[in-house]
């Protein structure tokens, strides 16, 4: 069985605008992949990113800027 990889080595990351302003604690993301979103811990920029369904993530994101996700 052969793997999938996606190449992200030219992708342009984006910090988001969650994170706190001294460097810690921040998520950055790509915006411009078809169908899915990679994210990463910013104090790791060589690290791995976790590959989410873009739907998934927009699930995501909707309900955490509604505060709906259970313990926030």
């Amino acid at each position: 069985m052969g793997t999938n990889r996606i190449d992200l080595s030219t992708a342009v990351w984006r910090k988001s605008s969650y994170s706190n302003g001294d460097g810690g604690d921040c998520v950055e993301v790509v915006d411009d992949l078809p169908g899915v979103v990679p994210v990463r811990d910013s104090k790791d920029s060589h690290g791995p990113a976790l590959l989410f369904p873009a739907a998934a993530w927009s699930t995501f994101v909707t309900a955490v800027k509604d505060t709906d996700l259970p313990g926030v």
